[in-house]
This record gives structure tokens, C-alpha cells and sequence, in this order.
């Protein structure tokens, strides 16, 4: 039982200085794709480790599951952000100072549009 306790703070600890460093990142990186990597990256997995920590600490409780739901969620919907983010950011900023490649650039708008 205080092994489990520990455990869990351990996790909610880990998860907190890495949400921290996001938001750290997230101020201090100079351009949007920058920012979008502190965004999703560490962000996601510091919220995943607070909320395992969580579910560690409920366990068998009615809480429990909706705290794996949320789990789910972040991971189901966070990829998706970070590439509609990086996506509009492409197509409103100019490009061509920040990438050294631009495999994006040879696409036509149709294509574009579509990805």
C-alpha cells in the first residue's frame, strides 16, 4: 500500500516537471513549430504520468474510470491537434527561411488541401 502511494507521487511529480518544461518551452521558443513540439510532446506525457499517478491512487474507486477515460482522450486526440496545428502554421507563415526541406512546397493547393 505505501509502495502504490509512493508510486503515485512519484508519477504526479515526474508528470508536473514535465508539464512545467512545456510550459517553459512553450514561452520561450521563438516560432510556432518550435512551441507546437514543447506544446504536445512533454506536455502530453506529463499530463498522461499525472493522470496514472491518479489512477494509482483511486484504485477501486468509481473515479477510477473516468480517469482512464481521460487517458484514452489525450491520447486519441493530441496527435490530431499537433498536426492541424502544424499544419496551420505551414500554411500561414513563410516557410521558406524556417525549413531546410519543404516536401509540402511540390504539392499543388488541391493536394494540399486535402492532407
Amino acid at each position: 500500500m505505501i509502495a502504490l502511494d509512493v508510486l503515485a507521487g512519484v508519477l504526479v511529480l515526474a508528470g508536473s516537471v514535465l508539464a512545467l518544461t512545456a510550459a517553459v518551452g512553450v514561452v520561450r521558443f521563438p516560432d510556432t513549430l518550435a512551441r507546437m513540439h514543447s506544446a504536445t510532446k512533454p506536455q502530453v506525457l506529463g499530463l498522461l504520468l499525472v493522470l496514472l499517478g491518479a489512477l494509482i491512487r483511486l484504485r477501486g474507486s468509481h473515479d477510477a474510470g473516468m480517469v482512464t477515460v481521460s487517458i484514452l482522450f489525450t491520447l486519441i486526440t493530441a496527435p490530431v491537434v499537433a498536426h492541424r496545428v502544424g499544419r496551420l502554421a505551414y500554411q500561414e507563415q513563410d516557410m521558406d527561411k524556417m525549413l531546410i526541406i519543404d516536401e509540402l512546397g511540390e504539392l499543388n493547393e488541391e493536394d494540399q488541401m486535402l492532407l
